[in-house]
């Protein structure tokens, strides 16, 4: 069930072209089902409820995490979290996973794909297989359903002989809530979310005409929420980290061949199977299709706690009336007697078959899946700016882990130290941190941004203290040891850093932060070394640190004097032209340059003495004068 994505290519082709629809999939991030469910709708979505009367209403959706990219991810891939390995934000999907899309393409569908937000940026993988993929490339962190709209009509206006399907994200239900033309900040919480829907309600009217008219056939929808909204529920304003109804209960909507109109099923589903309705679609595979036989059991989770605090993870199971929470211990509720989920029937309630087993059979996500997966400094402000800033330390197994649903009461702490420390405020960050350690002393993410708030701000005595107190909740933790290289990279004991960052790097060379680190740390060496006229320990160096991170090698210009100082003839030529193309007007590079194309005998030797000369500045101007290879 977890790792269920098959495709079922090897019908005959004639039954796999035979009609098929152009398919029109729009994602509602962040959207409770009783938002705009069959007697809930508090949004007043005119357009989904029509869309809904043509087809099938599931009144009982399950989202598979309460997250953007990774519940996206279980559409693209018909797998669960635990099956496609993407528990949070911000991580990349396995080149290795079959993504919806890409099956499609072969298929002969136009594809194309339309996001709101960074959080789904081509970057992290979901790409593949769209003939387009429209993430703003960098233009915007997030776009209102307008703006994604009027992009999904400019695709539509281009005409295509194939059956399409095309991907529609849209982002305006998440925080902050302020909808063009629905009271923008005006009223409460829960009416300023809503009035975000009712737009996005408006702007999908401007799309289902024309994307009819541009199908030139039949004609398949899908409207799925990603999931939901926490809105004070439980104790949690947005979403992430439990899972209860208020984040995991979504809307679901499928319309097209196969689907009898104005249905409504009350079984609890998975929105994994999105992907294998689909593909049903297109004539790849029926199996787990909504248009076939319903699951038994219906799985969730919510690990963000789990990897970010070393809470305890969490984990969902629903089947008939019933649904466990799974998170050190069980909790049971009676949805069907109790929606609100008030009453815990604990672990003694009479469950259906094969869902208890199921809850404990779900794979856990291992320490290896918070392994490392570095973001540039945009990408991590980007992400921030939409709410998302997540931690950077592993989570270590704790005997005394706390249930999330207990620690309700720190989210906001947490919240608010992240966006201080993101923002590079760590003044600020300080005493929140310490606000939150004072309630879960082992948090090893919040003692290690304590420390490299100490760190950034100077005060190296506290942030040693930090550092060694959360070395001792997590003695083998490669975080500790990296923030702590880190940390002595700033200070006068940097070379310390640089055996510790070494050993990092052996360990995870793909862990960016440390490689970058120690290539500056190497640069730095290689400095000292050209001070101290060891020519051949400072080539070694910036060597290193070139092989280490050629992106982001400043020293090209440094590296080509000390190979001309070397006669090392041809790898000057090198490093120097790499220098230029960095600076093509570089004085010094162009002395330089001017040197090696004599004593490798260039024919182009005097234009490059003439171009030295002509871009000479006060330093390099008597360094040309007396060059006798210049005469």
């Amino acid at each position: 069930m977890l790792a269920s994505a098959c495709s079922g290519g090897d019908q005959p082709k004639a039954v796999r072209q035979a009609a098929r629809p152009s398919i029109l999939l729009v994602t509602l991030d962040t959207t409770r089902a009783d938002a705009i469910g069959v007697g809930t709708n508090q949004a007043h979505t005119e357009v989904l409820a029509a869309i809904g009367s043509t087809g099938r209403v599931f009144r009982q959706a399950y989202a598979t995490v309460p997250e953007t990219l990774p519940a996206h991810t279980s559409f693209m891939t018909g797998l669960y979290p635990a099956g496609h390995g993407v528990h949070e934000n911000g991580r990349y999907v396995a080149n290795s996973l079959p993504l919806l899309a890409e099956q499609l393409q072969k298929a002969g569908y136009r594809t194309a794909a339309f996001v709101s937000a960074f959080v789904l940026d081509r970057r992290f993988g979901l790409a593949r297989g769209f003939d387009v993929y429209d993430d703003g490339e960098g233009r915007w962190t997030e776009r209102n359903a307008r703006d994604t709209t009027d992009a999904v009509l400019a695709e539509l206006r281009r005409p295509s002989e194939k059956p399409r399907f095309v991907w529609v994200h849209y982002y305006d239900a998440h925080a902050p809530y302020s909808a063009p033309a629905q009271g923008g900040t005006q009223g409460t919480v829960r009416q300023r979310y809503l009035g975000e829907i009712r737009f996005v309600d408006q702007q999908l009217a401007r799309l289902t005409t024309p994307f009819g008219e541009a199908a030139k056939g039949p004609v398949a929808r899908i409207v799925v929420g990603d999931h939901g909204e926490g809105l004070g529920d439980h104790g949690e304003s947005e979403h992430g980290h439990l899972l209860f109804q208020s984040t995991m209960h979504v809307p679901l909507i499928i319309a097209g061949p196969g689907v009898p109109e104005g249905a409504v099923s009350d079984v609890p589903v998975s929105t994994r199977r999105v992907y294998h309705t689909v593909l049903d679609w297109a004539g790849l595979g029926t199996e787990h299709s909504l248009r076939g036989p319903d699951e038994p059991v219906v799985l969730g989770e919510a690990m963000k706690p789990f990897l970010e605090y070393g809470w305890q993870p969490q984990v969902m199971a629903v089947a008939g009336r019933f649904k466990s929470i799974l998170a050190g211990s069980v909790e049971t509720f009676d949805l069907r007697a109790d929606p609100g989920e008030t009453k815990n029937l604990g672990s003694a309630a009479d469950l259906p078959p094969g869902m208890r087993k199921a809850l404990d059979d779900y794979p856990i996500a291992s320490l290896s899946a918070r392994a490392p997966v570095d973001l540039d400094e945009d990408a991590k402000r980007r992400l921030a700016a939409l709410g998302y800033v997540s931690a950077g330390a592993a989570p270590i197994v704790r005997r005394d882990a706390p249930r999330p649903a207990d620690m309700t009461a720190l989210l906001p702490l947490i919240e608010q130290a992240s966006a201080r420390f993101t923002s590079a405020d760590y003044r600020g960050a300080i005493p929140v941190l310490d606000r939150i350690i004072a309630r879960d002393p082992n948090n090893l993410d919040a003692r290690l941004r304590l420390a490299t708030s100490y760190s950034s701000v100077g005060a190296n005595a506290k942030a040693e203290d930090a550092f060694r107190r959360a070395a001792a909740i997590a003695p083998e933790s490669q975080d500790v040891r990296t923030y702590l290289a880190l940390h002595y990279a700033r200070t006068a004991d940097w070379e310390r850093a640089v055996p510790m960052l070494e050993q990092v790097v052996s360990e995870s060379p793909d862990r960016l932060t440390a490689v970058e680190a120690l290539a500056k740390l190497k640069a730095r060496q290689a400095q000292v070394r050209m001070d101290r006229e060891d020519t051949a320990g400072a080539i070694a160096a910036f060597e290193k640190a070139r092989q280490l991170a050629p992106a982001v090698f400043k020293n090209d210009l440094e590296l080509g004097v000390l190979y001309l100082a070397a006669r090392r003839f041809e790898d000057a030529k090198l490093a120097l032209d790499r220098a230029l193309a960095a600076n093509p007007a570089d004085p010094m590079a162009l002395f330089k340059r001017a040197q090696v194309s004599v004593l490798l005998k260039e024919p182009d030797a005097r234009a490059r003495i003439l171009l030295a000369k002509e871009r000479a500045d006060a330093v390099t101007r008597p360094l040309i004068q007396r060059e006798t290879l210049f005469r």
